[in-house]
């Protein structure tokens, strides 16, 4: 018989949005960086089924795709991720994992400062 010990620790967790093509591309930059690890598990991170994103490129932007002051629309998927509560590691995930891997001039990064459950199973002996 095995039972279940609960614990938590501060994470941080990040969301990007990025075309459907380009998600494995930035998920595999990012796990250059931080291994992406929860307990005996590690490239854990989570893309969602496509929507519909829209912006309109203002007078000075170079957009990837879409004309200056037109409003586009365009299929994404949101990435998410969990890193441990680090400030740096923060950095080097979104300057190093995130930003050369994503083809947007101006990406939108969310991080949200969080406890994730962390539950372990404890064999019996």
């Amino acid at each position: 018989m095995s039972t279940k010990k609960v614990g938590f620790s501060s994470v941080y967790r990040v969301a990007t949005f990025v075309s459907p093509e380009h998600a494995s591309r930035l998920i595999e930059g990012v796990i250059k960086v931080s291994a992406l690890r929860h307990g005996n598990y590690d490239s854990v991170a989570w893309s969602s089924a496509p929507g519909v994103e829209q912006f309109r490129p203002l007078e000075g932007s170079t957009p990837t795709s879409g004309e200056i002051r037109k409003l586009a629309s365009f299929q994404s998927v949101k990435v998410e991720f969990s890193i441990p509560g680090d400030a740096k590691l923060l950095e080097r995930v979104i300057n190093e994992g995130i930003v050369p891997n994503h083809p947007w001039e101006e990406p939108v990064i969310i991080v949200i400062a969080a406890q994730e459950v962390k539950v372990r199973t404890i064999k019996a002996k």
